[in-house]
């Protein structure tokens, strides 16, 4: 194990080189950012299993996918999609195109001003800790535009994005500024059926009593890889709801990041990733509280067939500032083969004396008793396995927004039980 371990970075690197050199120059409204990104990845290495969060993530598949950045001149063909409900507006983020252009925007919604974006990009990631994360400079190097919008204070607003990988690297940058009293309802579909990366930064910000309600459906391919940060920063008397829907991705990596900038916040957080065959998943959370009074309401589900790789890693910081702080945190995994594999870590640091803060995690698999029920009421067994897995998984897809959740197809959270 050790040599092994000990010869992979090299493997892994090689390739990052050459392709720095490649990249076409720095351009655009975020060519400065660009030139940060590019040093930043020339200057650390690529992340390697010596790295306690990056141990159990494979990244080699990164050296084997086409990563020039998507370009213009070759259009994404989206998949048919569900009609968009009347008073959702849909848009389309293909990294290059101005995905407002011969769109309406609804009452409350408007674009940032290039004042405001030079303000606002990259300040929840620094705030959340992890605007140095390897994935983040990736995309910091390639991401040539922005998606930069800001909900008016009271205004209620329905958003959905919707993204498809072509063979290439698609770099997707998002930033959101939600004033007093405002409600966001944001569901976002990331689909790749070719070879590909998708590198999605988002970054949000909720002023007082504001509210988020956002849905990520990633529906992958086994030759295509997810790198995301999703960073949101509250203040209180803010509500975030943050559901995560992640299948069929040879590599998946998710990290929410969630600052409670003065507690007295409310976050319930929901994930669910399904892995199969030599699939990697993984899922690392962060979440801070800033001051007392903060609620945390954490779910996140795994699904593992195959060979698959299930990683969760749930990380709670609760300082002495963050008095009458009620947390709790819960992994429940659904191990589908002898060869699958599951690696769960909740985990509280707790300085506060006057908290209510619980985590725990379960590994299972289905239950011979509630197969045999099915059964015997004229089911046969593959039906009663999908059954049990679909009922396992609805808990986090009934809390997505109507919009993600009709993206999320049944026939796509059926893996094989054998």
């Amino acid at each position: 194990m050790g040599a092994s371990l000990a010869a992979a970075p090299g493997r892994d690197t090689a390739w990052l080189t050459p392709w720095l050199a490649q990249l076409p120059p720095p351009a655009g409204d975020l060519a400065t950012v660009q030139q940060r990104g590019r040093r930043a990845l020339a200057e650390q290495p690529l992340p390697s299993a010596r790295q306690e969060d990056w141990r159990f993530t494979d990244l080699s598949l990164l050296a084997q996918l086409p990563l020039a950045p998507a370009s213009a001149a070759a259009p994404q063909l989206l998949p048919p999609l569900p009609t968009a409900e009347p008073d959702v507006l849909r848009l389309h983020l293909d990294g290059c195109q101005d995905p407002l252009e011969g769109h309406t925007l609804p009452a409350g919604l408007e674009p940032l001003s290039a004042a405001d974006i030079a303000q606002g990009l990259g300040h929840t990631l620094a705030a959340t800790g992890c605007e140095h994360h390897w994935p983040v400079d990736l995309n910091h190097a390639t991401a040539g535009r922005v998606l930069a919008l800001r909900v008016a204070s009271r205004a209620r607003v329905r958003l959905e994005l919707v993204s498809a990988q072509p063979e290439a690297l698609l770099p997707l940058r998002v930033l959101l500024v939600l004033e007093e009293k405002a409600q966001l309802e944001l569901s976002q579909q990331l689909l790749a059926e070719q070879a590909g990366l998708t590198s999605l930064v988002l970054e949000a910000h909720l002023a007082r009593s504001a509210r988020l309600d956002y849905g990520l459906v990633a529906l992958g391919s086994p030759q295509a890889a997810l790198l995301g940060h999703l960073a949101l920063e509250q203040e209180p008397e803010s509500a975030v709801a943050l559901t995560t829907v992640t299948a069929g991705w040879g590599l998946a990596r998710l990290e929410p990041r969630l600052l409670q900038v003065d507690g007295q916040a409310e976050s319930t957080l929901r994930g669910l990733q399904l892995v199969e065959g030599r699939q990697i998943a993984d899922t690392h959370s962060h979440v801070q509280f800033g001051g007392p009074e903060g609620q945390l309401d954490q779910l996140h589900k795994a699904v593992a067939a195959g060979q698959g790789r299930s990683v969760f890693n749930g990380a709670v910081r609760v300082p002495r500032a963050a008095q009458r702080t009620n947390a709790a945190q819960l992994s429940r995994n659904l191990l589908l083969s002898d060869r699958a594999r599951i690696d769960t870590k909740p985990e509280l640091e707790i300085v506060a004396d006057d908290v209510k803060c619980a985590h725990g995690a379960t590994v299972s698999s289905l239950q011979t008793e509630e197969l045999f029920y099915l059964q015997s009421r004229g089911i046969d067994a593959d039906q009663a396995a999908g059954l049990l897995k679909r009922a396992f998984c609805e808990e986090v897809l009934r809390q997505l927004p109507p919009p993600a959740r009709a993206c999320c197809p049944q026939e796509r959270l059926q893996l094989e039980s054998r």
